[in-house]
């Protein structure tokens, strides 16, 4: 395969389809090398064999920072992928990077994720002092996607980092829900998470799409174990029954698909954000993929046509920034599987081909302050305007 654009471009994207890790760090770090960069980074299927893929091309592009994860699916130059690499090279010329890991996740402190930030933000001004890339700053995440602690992880850096926005992804394991790896340095990691800083002067802008809208359907949890995000009972009944009879579905029919169908939906500050089932356990339970609580009030979803709203959206930012690099984008696997019930993944795989749509599919989306489901988040980078100096 060749990379997508060329060494003057902003963003050079790559891809590998290959039988093995090591050849697919070969054909990624080739159609990068002929590029400066200020980092690189990597959305790995979990087909490939992580440590030893982050190795590999750690080693054949020893100059430039990779950060990345393991994905429950790729956007790629071509649209929706499985069983690939996907990279993206950002030009020095146009971006300046600085990034921290944050490891043992299982045990994080929203005290740790502030001197994190503090860290990472002093880095980065003494970085950009005597930079030309101009005052925007918008930050990159990427967290093991097994670990349940998104919710506290982004309170702790959204509080943190001021006005620098931050978006991201939850690291897939295909949907397998086993191991999920985050890549720093050359190695992959689990329980861990990356947070990248990025300044640039290309224009560029967060958003969040998704295909659903409230109904007057409502729910109280009632009963949940809130550490390990499960549900147990619904209006002081067994949860699976009652999210079955208020989506109208029997119960025996639950599975991954279904959830898919009809997530479930919390109000936040005035807007709705998405409260996706993971799956249905033995006691009759719900496991959750983001954060619940007793007294949550949970509000069915109605289903609009996914590919229009996601197309209207591509459509309104691309006629704010004009020329488009790159959507980077972060696309819940539930989404992905819910377009595929409705058999409308070619309509959405060529809209994202057409619009450069370019990133992983997740277990979970970070948007600000959130962690959210079944959308796709993401930055989209406009193209320059004048050659930098």
């Amino acid at each position: 395969m060749e990379a997508h654009g060329s060494a003057a471009d902003s963003i050079v994207v790559a891809q590998a389809k290959t039988t093995g890790p090591r050849q697919a760090a070969d054909e990624i770090a080739r159609q990068l090398a002929t590029t400066e960069l200020a980092m690189v980074t990597v959305f790995v299927s979990p087909f490939y064999d992580p440590e030893i893929f982050i190795a590999e091309l750690s080693q054949r592009l020893p100059d430039t920072p990779i950060f990345g994860c393991t994905t429950a699916g790729e956007l790629t130059p071509g649209g929706w992928d499985e069983d690939s690499v996907v990279a993206m090279g950002f030009n020095a010329a146009d971006f300046m990077i600085a990034a921290r890991p944050l490891f043992e996740l299982s045990t994080f402190r929203v005290d740790r994720g502030r001197s994190v930030c503090t860290e990472l933000q002093q880095e980065f001004a003494q970085h950009t002092e005597d930079c030309d890339l101009g005052h925007e700053s918008f930050g990159l995440m990427f967290i093991d996607g097994m670990c349940q602690r998104e919710e506290t992880l982004m309170s702790a850096i959204y509080a943190s980092l001021g006005d620098i926005p931050i978006v991201g992804g939850s690291a897939g394991d295909g949907l397998r829900f086993e191991k999920s790896w985050v890549f720093h340095r050359g190695k992959a990691y689990t329980d861990a998470a990356v947070l990248i800083l990025v300044r640039t002067r290309l224009p560029f802008r967060l958003f969040k799409c998704d295909h659903f809208e409230p109904t007057s359907t409502k729910m109280v949890v009632t009963e949940a174990d809130i550490e390990r995000r499960i549900v147990k009972e619904i209006n002081a009944e067994p949860a699976a029954l009652e999210y079955s009879r208020a989506v109208g579905l029997s119960d025996s029919k639950l599975e991954l698909f279904s959830f898919a169908a009809h997530p479930l939906l919390v109000r936040v500050g005035g807007s709705y954000y998405a409260r996706s089932i993971q799956r249905t356990n033995p006691d009759g339970s719900l496991q959750f993929f983001c954060a619940i609580d007793e007294g949550m009030v949970l509000t069915v979803a109605r289903e609009r046509d996914p590919v229009e709203a996601t197309s209207d959206l591509l459509e309104e930012i691309s006629e704010e920034l004009g020329d488009i690099s790159v959507f980077i984008g972060f696309e819940c696997v539930l989404r992905r599987l819910d377009v595929e019930q409705h058999q409308l993944s070619r309509e959405m795989s060529e809209l994202y081909r057409r619009n450069k749509v370019v990133g992983f599919q997740t277990y979970g989306e970070q948007y600000r302050s959130m962690h959210v489901n079944q959308t796709l988040t993401g930055v989209a980078i406009g193209k320059r305007t004048a050659t930098p100096r």
